[in-house]
């Protein structure tokens, strides 16, 4: 068979909703995108528990501290059950990870901001989680299946993680006026970073046709922008606090809401790790990585102990 042959045989078996497993033929650049993106994604769970860790300790009460433990346990099993799936591709997990420390690898670009106050958490869950879930979604029908299979149960408890968040904000907005006050302003700094999650325009994504081609994802970036608008919008009336977009409006003749232009530049720059909190984020994954050496070592030690006394 020729390279042709190869390609058109793949591209069938995607077409005909066949998932692609790690012994299968696959375009070279398939398996990159794949790693690309399923690496991009377990760095984001594991630097997502960073500044949610950071309210470990202060939270309210031994019921918020509980759930809020829960969750970033959840996260630290998201960045495993990734980071086992890209494995599937050829790819070692200390190359991924030295390629995160180095500045190689990116993570999602809303971890990058600061949690100054408990309602972070909130917004965090229902901005930032509700985000994910509508790009995480589609990934449970990725035409890769390790990748497609670890997105079942990580959607299941991404949901789990936007329902908490939206009772922290809607117990908040039934406070004081403190309380409300803390609300507003949490969803004011996290609304805008929560839209950027989805990535640049569609005119600007370069690797978006291609990856919709091989049913790595299914919807566009700005699809799945504007369904979370029109999400939000519903959400926030139950909060009864705003958005914070002048331009927010119902377009009768789309169906849906327009709203305003996001800051590009600073999505950009950002992403090229110039954020409030790029290098606070990047400084404390590799001190993690340099001191559990140790354990790295003991567990690797163990293991070749069992398996000398198994033989």
């Amino acid at each position: 068979m020729s390279f042709a042959d190869f390609e058109k045989n793949f591209q069938d078996k995607v077409d005909a909703e066949i998932k692609i497993e790690p012994r299968d033929w696959m375009p070279e650049a398939y398996r990159k995108t794949l790693v690309r993106q399923i690496s991009q994604h377990a760095h984001s769970e594991i630097v997502g528990m960073l500044p949610e860790g950071n309210w470990i300790t202060r939270a309210p009460s031994l019921r918020r501290k509980a759930i809020l433990l829960a969750k970033v346990q959840d996260e630290a099993g998201h960045g495993l059950y990734l980071y086992s799936a890209a494995e599937t591709l050829g790819v070692s997990r200390e190359q991924m990870i030295n390629d995160l420390h180095s500045g190689k690898a990116k993570y999602s670009s809303i971890f990058n901001y600061p949690t100054l106050t408990w309602a972070d958490m909130g917004a965090i869950g229902w901005l930032v989680d509700g985000a994910a879930i509508l790009n995480q979604v589609m990934l449970c029908r990725t035409s890769y299946g390790p990748y497609a299979r670890a997105m079942v149960r990580i959607c299941k408890e991404e949901s789990f993680h936007q329902r908490q968040g939206f009772e922290i904000l809607l117990t908040l907005s039934r406070g004081t006026d403190a309380q409300k006050a803390m609300c507003q302003d949490a969803i004011n700094r996290w609304w805008w970073p929560s839209l950027m999650m989805f990535g640049p325009r569609d005119t600007e994504s370069t690797n978006s046709d291609q990856s919709m081609k091989w049913k790595i994802k299914r919807k566009s970036n700005d699809e799945l922008r504007q369904e979370f608008v029109d999400m939000c919008v519903q959400q926030v009336k139950v909060l009864g606090m705003t958005l914070p977009d002048p331009a927010l409006r119902w377009n009768e003749a789309r169906g849906h809401y327009d709203f305003g232009e996001i800051d590009w530049a600073e999505f950009w720059n950002v992403v090229k790790g110039n954020g409030p909190c790029n290098k606070q984020r990047l400084d404390a994954r590799r001190k993690a990585w340099e001191e559990g050496e140790w354990v790295r070592k003991a567990a690797e030690a163990h293991a070749n102990k069992r398996r000398t006394k198994a033989a």
